[in-house]
């Protein structure tokens, strides 16, 4: 097996390449193509005027995304498409549609139900993106440097979906002008990953594909406990990340009316995409030391904190208040990479990307219910107590995490 610092041939114009260089090339990739992602979120103010839509039509613009995701995620794994096909093409076609479908909102869309439709094709698309990037990635590191380079790949996530809150701030509310910029994006994702992104020499070669083996993660008990827990720290983030910019001015226009919504605006992208980024790099160092089941286990509990923590927050002083949600964006993202580099490790080799791509899969269908149950519960309850719904997710992911430790404590235990 090569070391991970070796650098191999390339195969464009025979330049030398390593992993750390591939690294940034797939991290600059998954930025740049999931700003598509979360485009229509971040216009839905507009849109919501534009196409007198309300709460349900809202919802669906954003549930319709994820519900994409999952059909596209679960046909490659139940096909082996992520195990057959050469992982920089399958990102650069996924980046293509998603772009193209985005590019296509803006262009036709005049109303809910072609919007929804185009943001269910840009699901599909983006469901070769971020699963296949994981993938790429772990083709170029072995154990010893994969906690950290996902957890750089986390944090790519997390400033894609920071990048269309920029693109809203510079660009103003034009919604059409906002989403062909971000299909631009995806559409330079694409070329970049055609170009220029390679797999490296841990690249498993994929077994004849069995429908049932998408599902294999679910019977075997390492794998079972890491995708548990990974399924409570999905319950969490991504409602979290849709709503968190609503909650928050829900709180200051009660206990600081006087704050200008720009500074709104300012405190979530950094608490949620600068905090939870560097959250994520932070959490991968911290791993390659102290272990991946503990660190994971330190954040999804200070997230879990936060949930339970969140009516009283609601009412501190607004210098209190950012640091908890700093805090709060940093723990909800940095367990991930640890999830995903637990599963690389305790799955068949030959189906990394296929048990990749199903624990993706099934923690983004869990996402569709809690973003489409908040916004109904905090019309009954308030915003203050909607988001204490979230700390059942980290509750599983404590509770699982821990007996996975307790496994790998216990002599003579099968790894699966």
């Amino acid at each position: 097996m090569a070391n991970d610092g070796v650098p191999v041939r390339s195969p464009v114009g025979g330049a030398r390449t390593g992993p750390w260089s591939q690294l940034a090339l797939i991290a600059l990739t998954q930025v740049l193509a999931l700003a598509v992602w979360f485009s229509a979120s971040a216009v839905l103010p507009v849109l919501r005027r534009d196409w007198e839509l309300g709460t349900a039509g809202g919802v669906g613009l954003t549930v319709a995304v994820q519900l994409g995701f999952v059909v596209g995620a679960l046909a490659s794994a139940t096909t082996g498409l992520a195990d057959r096909v050469r992982p920089e093409r399958l990102l650069a076609t996924g980046a293509g549609a998603a772009a193209a479908c985005t590019l296509g909102v803006a262009v036709l869309a005049d109303g809910p139900l072609v919007g929804i439709a185009l943001r269910f094709l840009t699901g599909t698309g983006l469901a070769l993106v971020y699963p296949i990037g994981m993938k790429l990635m772990a083709s170029w590191f072995g154990a010893r440097g994969r906690g950290l380079a996902l957890g750089v790949l986390i944090g790519a996530l997390t400033l894609g979906s920071l990048l269309p809150q920029l693109l809203v701030g510079v660009l103003g509310d034009s919604w059409r002008t906002v989403l062909v910029a971000a299909a631009a994006s995806g559409a330079v994702a694409a070329l970049l990953a055609l170009g220029l992104l390679r797999a490296g020499p841990h690249l498993a070669v994929g077994a004849r594909p069995r429908a049932a083996q998408a599902f294999d993660g679910f019977r075997s008990a390492r794998p079972r406990l890491v995708n548990l827990a990974y399924l409570g720290h999905m319950w969490e983030l991504y409602a979290l990340w849709t709503w968190a910019a609503v909650w928050m001015t829900a709180s200051r226009d009660v206990y600081d009316p006087a704050l200008p919504a720009a500074r709104i605006a300012l405190l979530t992208l950094t608490a949620f995409g600068i905090c939870g980024a560097a959250g994520c790099v932070l959490a991968g160092w911290l791993a390659g030391r102290w272990g991946r089941a503990p660190v994971a286990t330190v954040a999804v509990a200070t997230s879990g904190v936060c949930c339970l923590l969140s009516p009283w927050a609601w009412s501190w002083p607004t210098g209190v208040f950012a640091v908890f949600v700093c805090v709060w964006g940093a723990s909800v993202i940095a367990d991930s990479a640890m999830f995903s580099t637990l599963l690389s490790e305790v799955s068949d080799r030959r189906w990394v990307g296929t048990a990749l791509t199903v624990q993706t899969a099934t923690g983004f269908l869990l996402t569709t219910v809690t973003i489409s149950a908040l916004p109904y519960l905090a019309d009954a309850v308030s915003w203050r107590w909607t988001l204490v719904l979230l700390a059942a997710g980290p509750v599983l992911s404590v509770a699982a995490l821990t007996r996975f430790r307790a496994l790998d404590r216990t002599p003579g235990v099968a790894a699966h």
